[in-house]
């Protein structure tokens, strides 16, 4: 490799060890603000045991808070914050990605600038799931469905997320955007363009593509529990997993029968009573 050849390689590790060292960051204050409470005067730990330690409480019905807009907004961070620390680890192959084309092609004069530029607007994706998350969250409360441990409190409704979430694995909107989410190479080489406008426009289009993969998935929090650190873990882990092990699309079919499996037996219950 020639002298100019070798900067150029130096100085592509460069950035992405920069990319990746401020990508962890993000995800580890998010986790950490979640862990904290998001604003809940609860931490993550104690919202947990509510759910499971202290069920009878957690599962039983309640009136329903007085949300103000000061707590909707709170409850809009803690949703986005969320999303965050649950698929942007999901997210990394695909920036890195883009960051080292970016580079490769000079479509910029600050790569930097533009890799930024198309992680935000990933995250504006998901800051849009989290809006309607909140406006969700805000009407199951109003009408008495929730309990302390953010869990719907209805046996009925609570089939019909899993009946939805397993059933939606199986649609070709899941699938092709599935597909996308683990070929970043494929997509980047598809939908290039240059320059700071052309990433914003990339990470909107990547950020699109994820949410369609994902969204329903993320609506199980509300039978799990909102809050419920064993619920997040498990739906951030199963998301990377299925993006990037080369079989991770065959986990789309044992989460469908498991999920539609339970929200029958739900179902089943709940009219019976």
């Amino acid at each position: 490799m020639t002298p100019a050849g070798n900067s150029v390689e130096r100085l592509l590790r460069r950035e992405r060890a920069i990319a990746l060292s401020l990508l962890v960051g993000v995800i580890m204050a998010s986790w950490g603000y979640l862990l904290a409470g998001a604003g809940m005067g609860m931490s993550a730990f104690e919202m947990t045991q509510l759910i499971y330690v202290d069920r009878p409480m957690a599962g039983m019905a309640m009136e329903p808070v007085l949300w103000s807009p000061g707590y909707a907004v709170i409850m809009f961070f803690m949703w986005w914050v969320m999303m965050i620390a649950m698929m942007l680890p999901s997210a990394i192959p695909m920036i890195l990605l883009f960051a080292t084309v970016n580079r490769q092609r000079r479509a910029s004069a600050g790569p930097i600038v533009s890799t930024t530029l198309f992680t935000a607007s990933y995250l504006m994706c998901w800051a849009g799931f989290s809006l309607a998350a909140t406006v969700l969250h805000w009407a199951i409360n109003d009408v008495g469905l929730l309990a302390p441990g953010m869990v719907v409190t209805s046996q009925l409704l609570g089939a019909g997320i899993l009946l939805a979430a397993g059933l939606y694995q199986l649609t070709p909107l899941k699938k092709a955007c599935l597909r996308h989410c683990r070929m970043p190479a494929l997509y980047l080489a598809t939908h290039w363009r240059p320059g700071t406008s052309g990433a914003w426009l990339l990470g909107l289009r990547h950020g699109a593509y994820c949410l369609g993969c994902c969204w329903v998935l993320m609506l199980l929090l509300f039978f799990g529990g909102v809050m419920n650190l064993v619920w997040i873990t498990g739906l951030a882990l199963y998301v990377l997993l299925e993006k990037t092990l080369p079989a991770g699309h065959w986990l789309d079919y044992g989460l469908s029968v498991a999920l539609t499996t339970a929200g029958g037996w739900l179902f089943l219950q709940g009219t019976l009573l």
